[in-house]
């Protein structure tokens, strides 16, 4: 997989990773949580300024389906004033589709669709508003993760859950990039380019993908920045009826919920960052930080698996380690067979090795998939793969999540790094990250060269005048350190840190208590817990 950053929540991943077609058939991962919302009578317009100029850094390709005329009415308003109607849909959810503009410092030109669900508060007379939820990604459904958040009934009795998906993602106006046949190719493709024919099939493969999504994108491309998903929740907020907005995200969902209440924060009620993304980071050292962080959940597994005895890397953590650098090695030479008849590449097997790392449920898949791998084939791990990119056994990718990471990364957080400074600066990440740095050294490259950029500077991330908003970490966090969640409830002025020793992606019904109970309490009353609070 080429330059791609590896931000999705466990529970994503847990969705899709039913692992089929080998003697490994099971769920592997699992994880996050809620959030909340009062039920006064709202506000009817954004309350922070808005870019004064219609954007033009958006290609003009085809439009992608999704776009129209939006509500009636004028300027931003008519989408705040919109009436939406919510439908009776599968498994006692409502659904609804709400407008939002293309661009926010041209409201009455062109609109796009936000898809959204809700399931009704059990208990309708005790209701308090609305929790809105995103599992992360960037990519991730919303509304898929109503279906395993997993949040308490003392949640779920008073609020109406929503889940929506952002802006360019799955349901909602999609960015689309490549077909399903290139998209495989482009998973399969060599995440550790070290020879000129390598760096020039690189170089290739990623631009055949950025073309593909300008020509299938058109102007959604400039416009699926989390500034504009943060915008479109304020928008969600006064359709659903709330004054305030509540909000429970995980991994890359904190960066949307944190941006929100920079924008926004006198509207922010109770909020939930689970496994939180540090949105003042340099991209370039959390590109370093979050290899290291594999490498610190691997180096937990690989204890882990020698103690377990018969680990197949080794006897010993160093030994094991070094083993698994080299099987990366021998793969990038010759690909692993499979049953299927497909090819595990090493750009497959480095996704196949990283999801259970997401979750110390899953470390047992992790050995099953390595000693398959030393034995000469590559069944488990391709399903893990596959799993963590939601390929279906047919051949086709059910959702563009894959495709829009980068595309919102990349607006995000622009680079202009070039393939020498690249190759210059890749000891900075193998120093860190023996395992994953030959891999994540390459990370910096997408976003160095993508053909669009935001239409809209990042806010004030102190976000002064917001209630208190729980930033959540885990100790061991392999796709969102730790760190990132210290540095984001210090950055916030009304930050509370709550943190779980322990391993695994995010920490909301991760199997502590003490964090649950924290996070309910808090959903529930309004109390959070104590600032810097370890469970």
């Amino acid at each position: 997989m080429t330059a791609a950053l590896l931000r999705r929540a466990a529970a994503t991943t847990a969705a899709a990773l039913m692992v089929t077609g080998c003697a490994t058939a099971q769920d592997v991962a699992s994880d996050p949580g809620p959030t909340s919302a009062p039920t006064s009578a709202p506000t009817t317009s954004p309350s922070t300024p808005l870019p004064t100029e219609p954007t033009t850094s958006a290609p003009t390709g085809d439009l992608p389906a999704g776009f129209g005329d939006g509500p009636p009415g004028e300027g931003l308003q008519r989408f705040y004033e919109q009436e939406v109607e919510w439908t009776d849909c599968d498994d006692g959810r409502e659904c609804a589709d709400i407008w939002v503009p293309l661009d926010y410092a041209d409201p009455d030109a062109e609109a796009i669709t936000i898809k959204a669900q809700r399931v009704p508060a059990s208990l309708p007379d005790e209701r308090r508003g609305s929790l809105l939820i995103n599992p992360g990604g960037p990519g991730g459904s919303g509304i898929d993760y109503l279906g395993f958040i997993g949040l308490d009934p003392s949640v779920t009795s008073i609020y109406d859950v929503v889940g929506f998906d952002p802006r360019g993602v799955a349901r909602s106006t999609p960015v689309e990039c490549l077909s399903d046949e290139e998209l495989d190719a482009y998973v399969a493709s060599d995440p550790t380019p070290d020879d000129p024919g390598e760096i020039k099939e690189f170089r290739r493969t990623w631009a055949e993908y950025t073309s593909g999504c300008v020509e299938h994108s058109g102007p959604l491309l400039g416009h699926v920045s989390t500034v504009e998903v943060a915008r479109d929740m304020d928008i969600i907020r006064e359709v659903v009826g709330d004054e305030r907005l509540n909000y429970f995200g995980a991994s890359y969902g904190t960066y949307i919920g944190a941006t929100y209440a920079a924008l926004f924060p006198e509207n922010v009620d109770r909020m939930v960052l689970d496994g939180a993304v540090d949105p003042l980071a340099e991209p370039r050292l959390t590109a370093i930080n979050q290899a290291a962080g594999f490498d610190t959940a691997l180096t937990a597994y690989l204890e882990y698996c020698v103690d377990e005895g018969d680990c197949p890397l080794g006897d010993d953590v160093d030994s094991a380690r070094q083993r698994l650098i080299q099987l990366f090695e021998d793969i990038d030479e010759e690909p692993l067979p499979t049953s299927s008849g497909r090819e595990v590449t090493e750009g497959l097997a480095f996704l196949g090795v990283i999801v259970p790392l997401y979750n110390r449920d899953s470390w047992s898949y992790e050995t099953i998939a390595l000693r398959e791998a030393l034995d000469g084939t590559g069944d488990t791990l391709l399903a893990l793969a596959d799993a963590y990119t939601e390929r279906q056994s047919d051949g086709t990718y059910p959702n563009n999540s894959m495709e829009v990471q980068s595309a919102v990364n990349c607006l995000d957080h622009p680079e202009d790094v070039s393939l020498a400074e690249i190759k210059a600066g890749g000891e900075d990440f193998t120093k860190l990250s023996p395992t994953f740095g030959q891999a994540a050294m390459w990370w910096p490259y997408a976003c160095s060269n993508w053909p669009v950029t935001a239409a809209e500077p990042h806010p004030d991330y102190s976000a002064k005048g917001a209630a208190p908003i729980v930033v959540v970490g885990t100790t061991r966090d392999p796709a969102t350190p730790y760190e990132q969640s210290v540095k984001l409830a210090e950055e916030l002025d009304s930050g509370v840190l709550l943190s779980r020793d322990g391993d695994g992606h995010t920490a909301y019904g991760a199997g502590n208590a003490c964090i649950d109970d924290a996070i309910n309490t808090y959903l529930v009353t309004g109390d959070p817990p104590a600032d810097k609070t370890m469970c």
